[in-house]
């Protein structure tokens, strides 16, 4: 390429708007391929609890739905996911006009954010919340206000104090990945009761269902009393389905229409579809998930309590760990072929995070970790 067009294309970049050119993409975790190529290592050598994917795999009948669905895959998907919006209207006590349908629960968040934000607005988020919220507001141009945490945990105090006149949206995570931290039921309901009518909140439970059910927030049924609530909710997690990218959202039906405005058409395809409404009704598989999550948090807790490795109390299923050198554990994690996640960009520099696995893996992070801390 010659000098002349270098600067060509670099003049090009310049007509993308300066809060596009400023973005740092969001780096998901070390796949399992990138590491064995990296380090020679053999794939079925290492194991990943980078993520927070479900390590039962995939629900059964979800499995089947999708080979089901392999006969048909000439054909555009349904646009409007009818068969899904109807599972998840029956399953939930919703109209199906309250229901948004996206790839996976990421893609509603942006969504959202660009059906209600522009450069003149202003949305709230917390302090090492998901950092995928800070990216949505930033492809919008509007301005990001992130609120200080409490201890780690979502301050509604103080995300209520950062809303002015230009805010129009607030982000929650709830449990909050990376921290696992959880806002009570009553605390978060007293929160939405004082957060002005121009104001969407998002809520975004992706790990709903890895709540204690007794702790659980009665989100959807909110709805009825606050038409600003936007309820986002995903099959990755607990349903074993990251790989199909398949979330859903619930809101006042004035508020779904105009996501669904902004919604690409076929934006879930008929292969995930298909999966997603097979695996609702896989209660089954859900609670095996949920069992050994809490077995395995128990497990990792009591090893981490042993090798005296302190940690964020979590109601997901992952937790934030903190070592001492967290970015030289984790290199040397990655020697023994074990993959764990990093977050000092969420400004936790001293933490790393650890998703919950089969009895074996989280017994293989035990030993590594203990053999890849600090002297």
């Amino acid at each position: 390429m010659t000098a002349a067009n270098v600067n060509h294309v670099s003049d090009l970049c310049d007509l993308a708007p300066a809060y596009i050119r400023s973005i740092a993409p969001y780096l998901p975790g070390k796949p399992i391929s990138e590491l064995a190529r990296e380090l020679g290592l053999h794939p079925d050598k290492i194991i990943k609890l980078a993520s927070n994917e479900n390590p039962l795999g995939v629900s059964p009948l979800a499995m089947r739905a999708m080979q089901a669905a392999l006969n048909d895959i000439a054909r555009y998907p349904d646009g409007n996911g009818f068969e899904l919006k109807a599972a998840l209207a029956r399953r939930y006590g919703v109209a199906m006009a309250q229901i948004v349908l996206g790839n996976g629960s990421n893609d509603l968040l942006n969504i959202a954010a660009r059906a209600f934000l522009a450069p003149t607005f202003e949305a709230v988020y917390s302090q090492h919340a998901f950092a995928i919220y800070a990216l949505e507001i930033q492809y919008t141009g509007a301005k990001g206000v992130q609120a200080p945490a409490c201890e780690f945990a979502h301050d509604v105090n103080a995300m209520l104090a950062a809303v002015t006149p230009h805010t129009r949206m607030i982000f929650i995570a709830n449990p909050n990945n990376p921290t696992g931290t959880l806002i009570a039921a009553a605390e978060l309901h007293a929160f939405l009761y004082k957060v002005p009518r121009h104001v969407m909140v998002v809520l975004d439970e992706a790990y709903n269902e890895y709540i204690p059910e007794a702790l659980r927030s009665d989100s959807i049924a909110w709805l009825a009393e606050f038409p600003n609530l936007i309820v986002t909710r995903t099959f990755s997690k607990a349903y074993g389905l990251a790989g199909l990218r398949v979330g859903y959202a619930f809101a006042h039906p004035d508020i779904a229409d105009i996501l669904n405005r902004v919604r690409q058409p076929f934006n879930v395809n008929s292969i995930s579809l298909a999966a997603a409404a097979a695996g609702l009704d896989d209660h089954e598989f859900v609670r095996r998930s949920y069992d050994l999550n809490q077995t395995g948090m128990r497990q990792l807790i009591t090893g981490l309590t042993r090798l005296g490795i302190s940690h964020i109390p979590s109601a997901g299923n992952f937790v934030s760990i903190k070592v001492e050198d967290a970015a030289g554990v984790f290199q040397r994690l990655l020697k023994l072929g074990v993959i764990v996640r990093p977050i000092a960009a969420y400004e936790m520099p001293d933490y790393l995070r650890v998703s919950i696995g089969l009895e074996s893996e989280n017994a293989r992070f035990l030993e590594a970790l203990a053999q890849s801390l600090p002297a």
